[in-house]
Protein backbone atom coordinates (compact mmCIF):
# COMPACT_ATOMS: atom_id res chain seq x y z
CA UNK A 1 0.00 0.00 0.00
CA UNK A 2 1.48 3.17 -0.86
CA UNK A 3 0.21 7.39 -1.02
CA UNK A 4 2.70 9.38 -3.40
CA UNK A 5 6.35 8.39 -2.15
CA UNK A 6 5.30 6.96 1.16
CA UNK A 7 4.89 3.22 1.77
CA UNK A 8 2.93 2.28 4.36
CA UNK A 9 3.46 -1.05 6.34
CA UNK A 10 -0.15 -2.47 6.09
CA UNK A 11 -3.38 -1.66 4.57
CA UNK A 12 -5.41 -0.64 8.00
CA UNK A 13 -6.07 2.52 8.22
CA UNK A 14 -7.58 4.86 11.50
CA UNK A 15 -10.24 6.73 10.63
CA UNK A 16 -9.96 10.85 11.44
CA UNK A 17 -12.50 11.57 14.28
CA UNK A 18 -12.99 14.72 15.61
CA UNK A 19 -12.24 14.92 19.54
CA UNK A 20 -10.51 11.18 19.12
CA UNK A 21 -7.58 10.52 16.58
CA UNK A 22 -5.51 13.06 18.67
CA UNK A 23 -1.10 12.43 18.72
CA UNK A 24 -1.83 9.97 21.36
CA UNK A 25 -4.60 8.02 19.95
CA UNK A 26 -2.89 8.04 16.85
CA UNK A 27 0.38 6.94 18.17
CA UNK A 28 -1.20 4.17 20.34
CA UNK A 29 -2.73 2.76 16.97
CA UNK A 30 0.15 2.70 14.96
CA UNK A 31 2.02 0.84 17.67
CA UNK A 32 -0.94 -2.09 18.01
CA UNK A 33 -1.00 -2.34 14.00
CA UNK A 34 -2.27 0.33 12.01
CA UNK A 35 -0.81 1.05 9.11
CA UNK A 36 -1.72 4.69 8.79
CA UNK A 37 -3.13 7.43 11.02
CA UNK A 38 -4.92 10.65 9.58
CA UNK A 39 -5.31 13.48 12.00
CA UNK A 40 -8.11 15.63 13.33
CA UNK A 41 -9.33 17.75 11.06
CA UNK A 42 -8.30 21.23 11.24
CA UNK A 43 -9.77 24.38 10.17
CA UNK A 44 -8.66 26.26 7.42
CA UNK A 45 -9.36 29.68 9.25
CA UNK A 46 -6.62 31.22 9.58
CA UNK A 47 -7.89 33.33 12.40
CA UNK A 48 -7.85 29.99 14.68
CA UNK A 49 -4.58 28.48 13.89
CA UNK A 50 -2.56 29.80 16.63
CA UNK A 51 -5.63 28.91 19.21
CA UNK A 52 -4.80 26.20 22.00
CA UNK A 53 -7.26 23.58 19.94
CA UNK A 54 -5.55 23.84 16.77
CA UNK A 55 -2.16 23.94 18.01
CA UNK A 56 -2.81 20.40 19.83
CA UNK A 57 -4.23 19.15 16.71
CA UNK A 58 -0.77 20.23 14.63
CA UNK A 59 1.18 18.83 16.96
CA UNK A 60 3.16 15.83 15.62
CA UNK A 61 6.03 14.94 17.92
CA UNK A 62 7.57 11.89 18.08
CA UNK A 63 4.49 10.50 15.57
CA UNK A 64 6.32 7.82 13.07
CA UNK A 65 5.76 8.74 9.22
CA UNK A 66 3.95 9.41 7.26
CA UNK A 67 2.20 12.71 9.55
CA UNK A 68 -1.25 13.03 7.72
CA UNK A 69 -3.36 15.90 8.68
CA UNK A 70 -7.31 16.33 7.60
CA UNK A 71 -7.86 20.00 6.38
CA UNK A 72 -11.45 21.23 6.66
CA UNK A 73 -13.32 24.71 5.04
CA UNK A 74 -15.38 26.27 2.07
CA UNK A 75 -13.15 28.35 0.50
CA UNK A 76 -10.24 27.19 -1.85
CA UNK A 77 -7.72 29.68 -1.13
CA UNK A 78 -7.70 29.43 2.45
CA UNK A 79 -8.03 25.48 2.24
CA UNK A 80 -4.54 25.74 0.28
CA UNK A 81 -2.91 27.79 2.46
CA UNK A 82 -4.21 25.76 5.43
CA UNK A 83 -2.68 22.72 3.57
CA UNK A 84 0.63 24.84 3.36
CA UNK A 85 0.33 25.56 7.00
CA UNK A 86 -0.01 21.98 8.02
CA UNK A 87 2.76 21.12 5.75
CA UNK A 88 4.75 23.52 7.78
CA UNK A 89 4.20 22.51 10.91
CA UNK A 90 5.06 18.36 9.84
CA UNK A 91 2.39 17.58 7.24
CA UNK A 92 3.70 15.04 4.80
CA UNK A 93 0.05 14.16 3.24
CA UNK A 94 -2.69 16.65 3.13
CA UNK A 95 -6.48 15.13 3.74
CA UNK A 96 -9.69 16.91 2.87
CA UNK A 97 -12.46 17.07 4.74
CA UNK A 98 -15.03 15.78 2.66
CA UNK A 99 -17.51 12.97 4.35
CA UNK A 100 -17.86 15.08 7.99
CA UNK A 101 -21.60 14.56 8.40
CA UNK A 102 -21.74 17.12 11.70
CA UNK A 103 -23.97 19.63 11.85
CA UNK A 104 -22.01 22.49 13.10
CA UNK A 105 -19.74 21.35 10.11
CA UNK A 106 -22.14 20.79 7.51
CA UNK A 107 -24.13 24.07 8.01
CA UNK A 108 -20.85 25.90 6.96
CA UNK A 109 -21.15 24.18 3.93
CA UNK A 110 -17.67 22.23 4.95
CA UNK A 111 -17.34 18.84 5.29
CA UNK A 112 -20.02 15.84 3.74
CA UNK A 113 -22.00 19.39 3.08
CA UNK A 114 -19.35 20.09 -0.15
CA UNK A 115 -20.37 16.60 -2.23
CA UNK A 116 -23.75 18.92 -2.68
CA UNK A 117 -21.73 21.78 -4.70
CA UNK A 118 -19.44 19.46 -7.30
CA UNK A 119 -18.19 22.66 -8.59
CA UNK A 120 -16.93 24.21 -5.30
CA UNK A 121 -15.66 20.91 -4.53
CA UNK A 122 -13.26 20.32 -7.31
CA UNK A 123 -11.86 24.15 -7.03
CA UNK A 124 -11.15 23.23 -3.61
CA UNK A 125 -9.09 20.00 -4.60
CA UNK A 126 -7.63 21.82 -7.96
CA UNK A 127 -6.20 24.51 -4.86
CA UNK A 128 -5.09 22.30 -2.55
CA UNK A 129 -3.35 20.44 -5.05
CA UNK A 130 -1.31 23.19 -6.86
CA UNK A 131 -0.33 23.84 -3.44
CA UNK A 132 1.19 20.83 -2.61
CA UNK A 133 2.81 19.75 -5.32
CA UNK A 134 5.58 22.36 -5.42
CA UNK A 135 6.25 20.31 -1.95
CA UNK A 136 6.16 16.88 -3.12
CA UNK A 137 2.99 16.68 -1.08
CA UNK A 138 0.33 13.90 -1.96
CA UNK A 139 -3.26 14.95 -1.63
CA UNK A 140 -5.84 12.74 -0.31
CA UNK A 141 -9.49 12.85 0.37
CA UNK A 142 -12.15 11.60 2.22
CA UNK A 143 -16.11 11.33 1.17
CA UNK A 144 -19.47 9.46 1.51
CA UNK A 145 -21.54 8.11 -0.79
CA UNK A 146 -23.53 11.75 -1.11
CA UNK A 147 -25.28 13.72 0.36
CA UNK A 148 -28.45 11.80 0.40
CA UNK A 149 -30.02 9.03 -1.07
CA UNK A 150 -31.36 10.39 -3.61
CA UNK A 151 -27.87 12.54 -4.69
CA UNK A 152 -25.37 9.75 -4.07
CA UNK A 153 -22.21 11.20 -6.42
CA UNK A 154 -19.86 9.61 -4.95
CA UNK A 155 -18.71 8.04 -8.21
CA UNK A 156 -18.51 11.00 -10.21
CA UNK A 157 -16.91 12.86 -7.82
CA UNK A 158 -14.08 10.21 -7.39
CA UNK A 159 -13.28 10.38 -11.42
CA UNK A 160 -13.01 14.22 -11.13
CA UNK A 161 -11.00 14.21 -8.39
CA UNK A 162 -8.56 11.57 -9.32
CA UNK A 163 -8.44 13.51 -12.74
CA UNK A 164 -7.31 16.77 -10.76
CA UNK A 165 -4.78 15.09 -8.62
CA UNK A 166 -5.87 13.30 -5.46
CA UNK A 167 -3.76 10.06 -4.87
CA UNK A 168 -5.92 8.34 -2.53
CA UNK A 169 -10.08 8.23 -1.71
CA UNK A 170 -11.88 7.04 1.79
CA UNK A 171 -15.10 6.31 1.23
CA UNK A 172 -17.38 6.09 3.97
CA UNK A 173 -20.29 3.64 2.87
CA UNK A 174 -23.00 6.55 4.58
CA UNK A 175 -24.94 9.56 2.60
CA UNK A 176 -24.52 12.47 5.22
CA UNK A 177 -28.24 12.04 5.84
CA UNK A 178 -27.98 8.79 7.29
CA UNK A 179 -24.96 10.10 9.62
CA UNK A 180 -24.03 6.88 11.71
CA UNK A 181 -27.59 5.17 11.59
CA UNK A 182 -28.17 2.07 9.85
CA UNK A 183 -25.77 0.21 8.12
CA UNK A 184 -23.32 1.00 5.80
CA UNK A 185 -23.25 -0.36 2.10
CA UNK A 186 -20.77 -1.15 0.41
CA UNK A 187 -21.61 -1.09 -3.43
CA UNK A 188 -21.16 2.40 -4.12
CA UNK A 189 -17.64 1.96 -2.59
CA UNK A 190 -16.86 -1.00 -5.19
CA UNK A 191 -18.49 1.31 -7.70
CA UNK A 192 -15.93 3.90 -6.73
CA UNK A 193 -12.88 1.28 -6.72
CA UNK A 194 -14.04 -0.01 -10.19
CA UNK A 195 -14.16 4.06 -11.23
CA UNK A 196 -10.66 5.11 -10.83
CA UNK A 197 -7.38 3.93 -10.72
CA UNK A 198 -5.99 5.29 -7.50
CA UNK A 199 -6.01 3.59 -4.14
CA UNK A 200 -9.92 3.09 -2.38
CA UNK A 201 -9.89 2.30 1.00
CA UNK A 202 -13.64 1.53 2.79
CA UNK A 203 -14.81 2.96 5.56
CA UNK A 204 -17.99 2.06 7.75
CA UNK A 205 -19.17 -0.53 10.35
CA UNK A 206 -15.70 -2.19 10.11
CA UNK A 207 -15.69 -3.74 13.47
CA UNK A 208 -14.51 -7.40 13.69
CA UNK A 209 -11.34 -9.20 11.73
CA UNK A 210 -14.06 -10.87 9.86
CA UNK A 211 -16.03 -7.90 8.52
CA UNK A 212 -12.92 -6.46 7.65
CA UNK A 213 -12.43 -9.43 5.15
CA UNK A 214 -15.58 -8.97 3.99
CA UNK A 215 -15.23 -5.32 3.14
CA UNK A 216 -12.34 -6.01 1.42
CA UNK A 217 -13.67 -8.92 -0.44
CA UNK A 218 -17.38 -6.88 -1.43
CA UNK A 219 -15.77 -3.50 -2.47
CA UNK A 220 -12.24 -4.54 -4.22
CA UNK A 221 -11.21 -2.06 -1.80
CA UNK A 222 -7.25 -1.51 -1.04
CA UNK A 223 -7.31 -0.93 2.35
CA UNK A 224 -10.29 -0.33 4.96
CA UNK A 225 -10.52 2.51 7.74
CA UNK A 226 -11.42 2.12 11.26
CA UNK A 227 -13.14 4.43 13.31
CA UNK A 228 -15.51 3.86 16.18
CA UNK A 229 -14.39 0.58 16.42
CA UNK A 230 -11.14 1.36 17.35
CA UNK A 231 -12.32 3.45 20.75
CA UNK A 232 -11.55 1.35 23.26
CA UNK A 233 -10.09 -1.13 21.48
CA UNK A 234 -6.65 -0.23 19.57
CA UNK A 235 -5.79 -3.76 19.55
CA UNK A 236 -8.12 -4.31 16.39
CA UNK A 237 -6.05 -3.58 13.77
CA UNK A 238 -3.22 -6.20 14.83
CA UNK A 239 -6.59 -8.40 15.11
CA UNK A 240 -7.30 -7.65 12.25
CA UNK A 241 -3.49 -7.94 10.61
CA UNK A 242 -3.21 -11.34 12.13
CA UNK A 243 -6.84 -12.75 10.79
CA UNK A 244 -5.90 -11.70 6.94
CA UNK A 245 -2.69 -13.04 7.63
CA UNK A 246 -3.51 -16.39 9.15
CA UNK A 247 -7.35 -16.97 8.76
CA UNK A 248 -7.20 -17.32 12.90
CA UNK A 249 -8.55 -15.13 15.28
CA UNK A 250 -6.09 -13.87 17.97
CA UNK A 251 -7.01 -14.84 21.76
CA UNK A 252 -7.97 -11.20 23.75
CA UNK A 253 -5.63 -9.32 25.27
CA UNK A 254 -3.91 -10.12 28.63
CA UNK A 255 -5.79 -7.80 31.14
CA UNK A 256 -1.99 -6.57 32.41
CA UNK A 257 -1.70 -5.64 28.93
CA UNK A 258 -4.60 -3.30 28.60
CA UNK A 259 -4.08 -1.90 31.76
CA UNK A 260 -0.36 -0.93 30.53
CA UNK A 261 -1.44 0.36 27.17
CA UNK A 262 -4.23 2.68 28.94
CA UNK A 263 -2.26 4.01 31.46
CA UNK A 264 0.33 4.92 29.04
CA UNK A 265 -2.21 5.97 27.03
CA UNK A 266 -3.39 8.27 29.97
CA UNK A 267 0.11 9.77 30.23
CA UNK A 268 0.86 10.65 26.88
CA UNK A 269 -3.12 12.43 26.75
CA UNK A 270 -1.61 14.30 30.21
CA UNK A 271 1.40 15.33 28.64
CA UNK A 272 -0.50 16.79 26.08
CA UNK A 273 -3.13 18.43 27.32
CA UNK A 274 -1.86 19.62 30.34
CA UNK A 275 -3.76 18.34 33.98
CA UNK A 276 -7.44 20.21 33.95
CA UNK A 277 -7.92 19.56 29.95
CA UNK A 278 -6.34 16.05 30.36
CA UNK A 279 -8.34 14.45 32.74
CA UNK A 280 -11.57 15.86 31.85
CA UNK A 281 -11.09 14.65 27.87
CA UNK A 282 -9.25 11.66 29.35
CA UNK A 283 -12.73 10.43 30.82
CA UNK A 284 -14.25 9.35 26.89
CA UNK A 285 -11.36 7.11 26.33
CA UNK A 286 -11.54 5.05 29.93
CA UNK A 287 -15.57 4.93 29.41
CA UNK A 288 -14.17 3.21 25.99
CA UNK A 289 -12.17 0.54 27.20
CA UNK A 290 -14.38 -0.62 29.96
CA UNK A 291 -17.56 -0.06 28.54
CA UNK A 292 -18.19 -3.50 28.10
CA UNK A 293 -16.01 -5.23 31.42
CA UNK A 294 -17.65 -6.38 34.57
CA UNK A 295 -17.87 -3.29 36.56
CA UNK A 296 -17.47 -0.75 33.85
CA UNK A 297 -20.68 1.47 34.12
CA UNK A 298 -20.46 2.02 37.99
CA UNK A 299 -16.21 2.83 37.14
CA UNK A 300 -17.30 5.17 34.19
CA UNK A 301 -20.05 7.06 36.52
CA UNK A 302 -16.89 7.42 39.90
CA UNK A 303 -14.40 8.19 36.99
CA UNK A 304 -16.71 11.22 36.16
CA UNK A 305 -16.13 12.95 39.36
CA UNK A 306 -12.13 12.60 39.61
CA UNK A 307 -10.49 15.72 38.61
CA UNK A 308 -6.99 15.03 39.54
CA UNK A 309 -4.89 12.82 36.74
CA UNK A 310 -2.89 11.23 39.94
CA UNK A 311 -6.21 9.58 41.20
CA UNK A 312 -7.60 9.13 37.84
CA UNK A 313 -4.59 7.08 36.82
CA UNK A 314 -4.59 5.71 40.27
CA UNK A 315 -7.95 4.15 40.11
CA UNK A 316 -7.97 3.03 36.88
CA UNK A 317 -4.67 0.86 37.93
CA UNK A 318 -6.58 -0.35 41.03
CA UNK A 319 -9.43 -1.07 38.02
CA UNK A 320 -7.92 -3.24 36.32
CA UNK A 321 -5.75 -5.21 39.40
CA UNK A 322 -8.93 -6.21 40.21
CA UNK A 323 -9.61 -7.25 36.99
CA UNK A 324 -6.75 -9.23 36.92
CA UNK A 325 -7.75 -11.09 40.15
CA UNK A 326 -10.51 -12.58 38.38
CA UNK A 327 -9.21 -12.84 35.02
CA UNK A 328 -6.11 -13.48 32.98
CA UNK A 329 -6.92 -12.12 29.99
CA UNK A 330 -9.82 -9.41 29.07
CA UNK A 331 -13.20 -10.69 29.74
CA UNK A 332 -15.26 -10.88 26.12
CA UNK A 333 -18.71 -10.85 28.25
CA UNK A 334 -20.01 -8.97 31.58
CA UNK A 335 -20.14 -11.17 34.20
CA UNK A 336 -22.89 -10.00 37.00
CA UNK A 337 -21.20 -11.42 39.85
CA UNK A 338 -17.43 -9.98 38.63
CA UNK A 339 -19.19 -6.51 38.28
CA UNK A 340 -20.89 -6.66 41.90
CA UNK A 341 -17.36 -7.73 43.30
CA UNK A 342 -15.54 -5.04 41.10
CA UNK A 343 -17.77 -2.40 42.20
CA UNK A 344 -17.82 -3.07 46.30
CA UNK A 345 -13.81 -2.82 45.51
CA UNK A 346 -14.08 0.39 43.29
CA UNK A 347 -16.10 2.47 45.96
CA UNK A 348 -13.87 1.18 48.65
CA UNK A 349 -10.43 2.83 46.72
CA UNK A 350 -12.41 5.74 45.71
Amino acid sequence: MQIGQYQLPNNLFVAPMAGVTDRPFRTLCKKLGAGYAVSEMVTSRRDLWHTLKTSRRADHTGETDPIAVQIAGTDAAMMADAALYNIDNGAQIIDINMGCPAKKVCNKWAGSALMQDENLALQIVEAVVAACAPRNVPVTLKMRTGWCQAHKNAVALAQTFEQAGVQMLAVHGRTREQGYKGEAEYDTIAAVKAAVHIPVVANGDIDTPQKARQVLSLTGADAVMIGRAAQGRPWIFREIAHFLTTGTQLASPLVAEVKRLLCEHLQDHYDLYGEYAGVRTARKHIAWYVRDLPGGEVFRQQMNQIEDSHIQLGAVTHYFDQLAVQYERLPQVKDEASSIKLNTELQIYL
